[in-house]
């Protein structure tokens, strides 16, 4: 009898976590090159749509916004560079990291 109720209060422990409350800290978006605009300075501000049939939306960068190219960081120079340089702009995704308390970008990721 002890055991059961030793193993039954052991599975209610393991249990408890499942049901916590998750708080969404970042959200991450995917979108056309063609629905992105790249951020004139480190302190400017990208515009993009968060779905295809959505509006642009306007979200802050900072200084300590990634920029990163097939998988390498790069200075917002060199990002503007590369992602100016892409032809079919249409067909390559930007991942675009939005933190939501701040309000700003983490990171930018094109994989050209």
């Amino acid at each position: 009898m002890n055991i059961r109720k030793s193993l039954i209060c052991a599975l209610l422990v393991v249990s408890l976590p499942a049901v916590a409350e998750f708080t969404t800290i970042s959200r991450a978006y995917e979108v056309a090159l063609s629905g992105f605009r790249v951020p004139a300075t480190p302190s400017s501000g990208i515009i993009f749509k968060e779905c295809a049939e959505c509006d642009f939306v306007t979200v802050r960068v900072t200084p300590n916004t990634q920029y990163i190219v097939n998988g390498r960081s790069l200075t917002l120079k060199d990002f503007r560079k590369a992602v100016f340089q892409v032809t079919h702009r249409d067909t390559t995704p930007v991942t675009v990291l939005h933190h939501l308390e701040s309000d700003t970008i983490v990171s930018v990721t094109v994989a050209i």
